[in-house]
């Protein structure tokens, strides 16, 4: 269901202070649930990794919280630190486990996040918030210069999606196809050279494929990925308002 426009303000003050959804209808956790962050304590991680200077995807941190069907939904950068266990626990569920290949120990998903942290800022791991609480990770990346360029007919600006659905709860209810459409609105708003929206799962995964074309991707083609035969899904900035 929609957030009506009159709770907009409500709404973007709670997901700025970080605090969990009441009973009201809103998004709420159990006592197990991952601690909610706050844009503060988020502001300061990125300054201690120097995110705020990397300007490759034009300032992920900066582009804000959106409002969803689904709630306020807002990415922030990870800090290794305080995210990594959350992580590791996601990427050790076997049905994540089989398309990403960072089960067992945490040191895998260590390194593979702090590749990214530490390079040139064309691929951005980041949380993603939804009414402030930590549920699913994502990869923001430049697809032109990363090697996924070499097999598609890249563009100049275009910008890749990976997405991770954190707790089995969230997953096979539409919660997906809601957040993927959010954020590569997301970065067609923010990303003002970007064309296109880019995506490669692999062809096994049925439902994330299905998730893409819900979110007004289009298949694109079949790739051969080193790892991987994958869908190329595309989210076009000219057929946005018709998918």
């Amino acid at each position: 269901m929609h957030a009506h426009s009159g709770r907009r303000a409500d709404v973007y003050e709670r997901a700025a202070a970080g605090t969990h959804a009441d009973t009201d209808g809103k998004r709420s956790r159990g006592g197990d649930a991952p601690r909610s962050l706050s844009s503060t304590q988020a502001h300061h991680d990125l300054r201690d990794h120097d995110l705020l200077d990397h300007d490759l995807l034009d300032r992920v941190a900066d582009w804000g919280p959106t409002v969803t069907p689904a709630g306020v939904f807002q990415l922030v950068p990870v800090s290794v630190e305080r995210d990594l266990p959350l992580i590791s626990h996601w990427m050790n569920d076997p049905a994540v486990t089989a398309f990403w290949g960072l089960g067992g120990s945490q040191n895998a998903t260590e390194d593979h996040v702090w590749a990214q942290l530490t390079g040139d800022g064309r691929s951005i791991p980041c949380l993603g918030l939804l009414e402030g609480t930590p549920m699913s990770y994502w990869e923001i990346y430049r697809a032109d210069l990363d090697p996924l360029a070499r097999h598609y007919p890249a563009r100049p600006h275009d910008t890749g999606i990976h997405l991770l659905i954190g707790g089995v709860a969230d997953r096979g209810r539409g919660l997906g196809s809601t957040l993927l459409r959010a954020v590569a609105d997301l970065a067609l708003d923010k990303r003002l050279a970007c064309a296109r929206v880019i995506a490669e799962p692999d062809l096994r995964n049925t439902p994330s494929v299905a998730a893409f074309l819900a979110a007004g991707f289009r298949f694109s083609a079949e790739i051969e990925l080193p790892a991987k035969r994958a869908a190329l899904m595309v989210r076009d900035r000219s057929l946005r308002d018709l998918l």
